[in-house]
């Protein structure tokens, strides 16, 4: 019986992809991040907990390199980690998860999907030119977001949210950063390790900045709902999640390996209305699927700007 379970198992696999799996797990599990981070930050400081986080996702990863006995990254390369370090996960890793201490997880998940848009307007800024379906897509998520926020425009009264909103908005603007970084020095050293190594070193800057700022808790006083929500973003977001991220971009083609970006926000919203009982209506609808429209549009003309220029090579 075992066996037979076992080899139906494998064949639905094999039939369905390891890769595409990967992508699926990616979808729905770093959507679900950014509930457990507002489950967490509810009940201590949002950047202890993060400082916690990454510290030990980081540590996991590192001590399984060592085990392994894989080199550390040597010369240049430790100048892009810090930098990937600092952008990635102290800043943009950082102020997401403080923003959800004063908006919703939804509203931070769509927020937190607009890193596309501020690719674009970057390289634009360097002297790249815009192709018309950059330009619409721009208009479009722009537009989607405006109707997101109608519903949000008496809420911009009170400090806490315009608070987190701006930092949330801050957070995407430094991944991109990191992402256009990431492509400009191209990774010649492990993936998985450099991941572990940045989230370490993040930590240890975080930490350094609440205990400077005199922000952070004694441990023995984070409840205990805060430490499974710091497991679990540990586990499934730091780790596991990320392990199927990097495979999924090497294994697929950059058009599908994307898609988790329009699946992640959805989901987020979905289980903030179901579990929080975030508010889910008309606006936040259509605004987000507005929106997730716009950003696909310009995924679209970037991967179809690089193909272009790989041709033109």
């Amino acid at each position: 019986m075992r066996t037979k379970i076992k080899n139906a198992v494998s064949s639905k696999i094999s039939a369905i992809g390891l890769p595409i799996l990967a992508l699926c797990w990616v979808s729905f599990f770093w959507g679900t991040t950014w509930i457990a981070s507002k489950e967490g930050v509810k009940h201590m400081p949002a950047l202890q907990l993060v400082a916690i986080r990454q510290f030990l996702g980081g540590f996991l990863y590192i001590s399984y390199f060592l085990f392994k006995k894989t080199p550390w990254p040597k010369g240049k390369q430790w100048k892009t980690i810090i930098i990937l370090s600092i952008l990635n996960f102290v800043l943009s890793n950082g102020l997401s998860t403080w923003g959800v201490k004063y908006i919703s997880s939804g509203l931070g998940a769509i927020i937190g999907a607009c890193v596309p848009l501020w690719i674009v307007i970057i390289t634009f800024f360097r002297g790249e030119r815009l192709s018309r379906l950059s330009v619409m897509g721009l208009i479009i998520s722009f537009s989607g977001v405006c109707v997101i926020f109608y519903d949000h425009l008496s809420d911009f009264l009170i400090p806490n949210f315009r608070f987190g909103i701006i930092i949330s908005v801050i957070s995407t603007l430094t991944w991109a950063f990191g992402t256009l970084y990431t492509k400009k020095k191209a990774a010649t050293f492990n993936p998985y390790f450099s991941l572990g190594i940045q989230m370490f070193l993040s930590s240890i800057l975080v930490f350094a900045y609440t205990g400077a700022t005199g922000i952070s808790v004694s441990l023995s006083e984070i409840p205990a709902i805060s430490w499974w929500s710091i497991a679990y973003l540990v586990v499934f977001g730091s780790i596991l999640t990320f392990i199927a991220f990097i495979y999924a971009l090497q294994n697929l083609p950059a058009e599908i390996s994307s898609v988790y970006s329009y699946i992640n926000p959805i989901i987020a919203v979905l289980l903030g209305a179901f579990i929080f009982g975030e508010t889910l209506n008309a606006a936040i609808a259509i605004g987000g699927s507005v929106t997730l429209l716009g950003l696909y549009l310009v995924n679209y003309s970037l991967r179809k700007g690089r193909k272009t220029s790989i041709e033109t090579l």
